[in-house]
């Protein structure tokens, strides 16, 4: 079978020409036989998967189903799935079966989806590269010396090394779009509250936010259609009408109003990066929009702001593992102050550590002021530079890496160099914009991603542009190598 992608799984399933139980089955040897390569699964519920698919068959048969029905895919294994364990590649989950299923699990089962199983990442999502996984590092299928990038690495990889056709991810401060970017895919992170956010295991809740990857925007599109949508449990879920997708991927873009950022072009981006997304630019011009240069002058507070707020909510959200109720504990311990002590410093990795330290201080007597209510100041200073951006222009577009991906263990020992690998995708989330990444190119035979960003709650505009892209390249249909 074929590298395929969601789009041609439905259209094979209704026409026949396969079955879900196949095309599954098909996905399920390709992991069995090509993961040792990239690691890009921490589980595989192959029995769930076959059982699933047999029903999704079922349902086809007799005129049911849902809009995804019989597609096979993957969840980060930061989402919660009854049954099944949901470890967020920590050592202090690895033992942790979830009573439920998080909200987008569940959504995208009632939609049809067979689950392949659960994706590998960066220890509670807090990382660039993949690397800092309890279970080992991520390998990218351009080029195993690399990472996929993080967090959402291991559905990178899974779908770029054709193990799966699509998968979900999360994004805190990029990390849908710089593995999307990466691996050469097409990664979207909706606005803020646009996609429930219960069941998925939080590291920083003003920042999180779960998305779909795969290998195209109309699979994004596919795939976000069964996603979104308002939920009661989750108290940052907007109650906003969700658009058809799908129908609007074709909507008329002539004369559509694009920003590029001059803060972008700056020094530290890959020159080769550079030129792809000014081709991409050029071809958007051929489709009849409007280039215009634009400034957001905060950018260059956007990772320092985030590397305050993000590891201050981490502190607190990760305060709940203490040993006591779920999870890992160590043993013997002496008394509770033993428990707590050695229990969190035995489960968690040295970057998770590194960021609770971070957030504790920050949030401490005498420093808050001085950083967490400082860096909240600046957020709004960035929210504001793209409300004055968005009313001269409909997106706006860069790039989304300043680099290739890069060496596994190149930047491990250097956190600083490391976050700055997230730029340009940071300010988005800080913003609580909606973004896509899509393959724009290549260097030195690496993926190069091309970021748009939108308005609030415009997911349509973003996809609708990065679709009609998509109709006049050929950059996403490139497979890595071994891939089929």
């Amino acid at each position: 079978m074929p590298n395929h992608t969601v789009a041609d799984i439905l259209r094979g399933l209704e026409a026949k020409t396969f079955s879900s139980e196949e095309i599954t089955q098909h996905y399920l040897d390709a992991i069995a036989k090509r993961d040792e390569n990239y690691n890009s699964f921490i589980t595989v519920t192959a029995e769930e998967a076959l059982s699933q698919a047999r029903a999704a068959d079922a349902a086809r048969q007799n005129g049911a189903g849902g809009a995804l029905c019989g597609v096979p895919i993957a969840h980060k294994d930061i989402f919660c799935t009854e049954g099944v364990r949901t470890s967020c590649a920590s050592k202090m989950l690895d033992n942790f079966i979830a009573p439920y299923s998080a909200t987008v699990v569940n959504r995208l089962a009632d939609a049809g989806v067979v689950t392949l199983g659960k994706t590998n990442l960066d220890e509670f999502a807090m990382g660039s590269s993949n690397e800092t996984s309890f279970y080992g590092a991520v390998r990218n299928p351009w080029n195993t010396d690399c990472v996929p990038g993080g967090s959402s690495g291991g559905s990178a990889a899974a779908i770029a090394a054709g193990l799966a056709p699509a998968a979900t991810g999360t994004d805190t401060g990029g990390s849908i779009r710089q593995p999307a970017a990466l691996c050469g895919l097409t990664g979207l992170k909706p606005t803020y509250g646009r996609v429930s956010r219960y069941g998925m295991i939080a590291f920083a809740s003003s920042l999180d936010q779960g998305g779909p990857m795969a290998k195209t925007a109309e699979d994004n599109a596919l795939l976000l259609q069964a996603m979104a949508g308002f939920d009661h449990r989750d108290s940052t879920s907007m109650d906003i009408a969700v658009p058809n997708y799908v129908t609007d991927l074709n909507k008329d873009l002539n004369g559509l109003k694009i920003g590029v950022p001059k803060e972008y072009f700056s020094e530290g981006l890959d020159p080769e990066i550079a030129a792809a997304i000014e081709a991409s630019l050029n071809e958007y011009k051929k489709m009849g929009a409007e280039i215009k240069s634009i400034s957001l002058p905060h950018t260059h507070l956007a990772v320092p702001c985030y590397y305050i707020i993000a590891p201050a909510e981490a502190s607190t959200n990760l305060s709940r593992f203490d040993g006591v109720r779920y999870g890992y504990r160590c043993e013997n311990p002496k008394d509770l102050d033993d428990l707590y002590t050695r229990t969190r410093a035995e489960g968690f990795g040295s970057e998770v550590k590194r960021r609770i330290l971070i957030g504790t201080y920050a949030l401490s007597s005498g420093f808050y002021d001085a950083y967490y209510r400082k860096a909240q100041q600046i957020r709004r200073l960035i929210k504001q530079d793209f409300d004055e951006a968005f009313k001269s222009v409909d997106i706006i577009a860069g790039p989304t890496t300043p680099n290739p991906a890069f060496g596994l263990g190149e930047k491990v020992s250097d956190p600083v160099t490391m976050y700055l690998e997230d730029i340009y995708t940071i300010a988005v989330n800080l913003a609580g914009l909606p973004a896509i990444s899509l393959p724009a190119g290549f260097t030195n035979g690496k993926p190069i991603g091309l970021q748009l960003i939108g308005r609030d709650f415009d997911e349509s505009t973003l996809l609708a542009a990065a679709h009609q892209y998509q109709q006049r390249s050929d950059w996403h249909q490139q497979a890595a190598p071994g891939s089929v």
